[in-house]
């Protein structure tokens, strides 16, 4: 295992452990929180993602294809089962143990999906280098899913603290 893969994976641990934790704990939510997370992840993840594309067969394009489409849709389940409700301060998130579980299940699948695509292309590089992308993806997902929600209830973001 690689070094820069190690690194990857801790980093992606970490913003799973932080957006995860928030969830559950629950927070007030702002537009800043919800854009800016998937929009860094997403960047790395497009950088990473060109780096490895020349040497992607198509059967590890379509794969990550069809992860990208469980992922976005897990997200958007996620984002659906989180309870939002108005406070003083705005917008407030809180997790559900359906939350819980499609978290649980997106991991289980992400971390199933890194080893099937690194057992039937050992050789290939495109799974090591679409981490930050998928977990951007399934984040971005479910922040979609919470912003709707929450123009749909008429209930405004928390405005950023100083």
């Amino acid at each position: 295992m690689s070094s820069g893969l190690i690194i990857g994976i801790l980093v992606g641990l970490w913003v799973l452990v932080r957006v995860v934790g928030r969830q559950i704990t629950g927070s007030l939510v702002t537009q800043r929180q919800l854009l800016l997370m998937p929009v860094i992840l997403l960047g790395i993840g497009v950088l990473s993602l060109s780096s490895a594309l020349g040497g992607a067969s198509t059967g590890e394009l379509a794969f990550l294809g069809l992860d990208c489409v469980i992922l976005v849709g897990l997200g958007l389940a996620r984002g659906a089962s989180i309870r939002l409700e108005r406070r003083t301060e705005g917008l407030y998130q809180k997790g559900t143990g359906a939350t819980l579980g499609l978290w649980l299940l997106t991991i289980a699948l992400r971390v199933g999906a890194a080893f099937g695509s690194a057992a039937i292309w050992p050789d290939g590089k495109l799974s090591h280098a679409t981490l930050a992308l998928t977990i951007g993806l399934t984040i971005a997902a479910q922040n979609v899913m919470i912003y709707r929600r929450a123009l749909n209830l008429h209930i405004p973001f928390a405005v950023e603290r100083a």
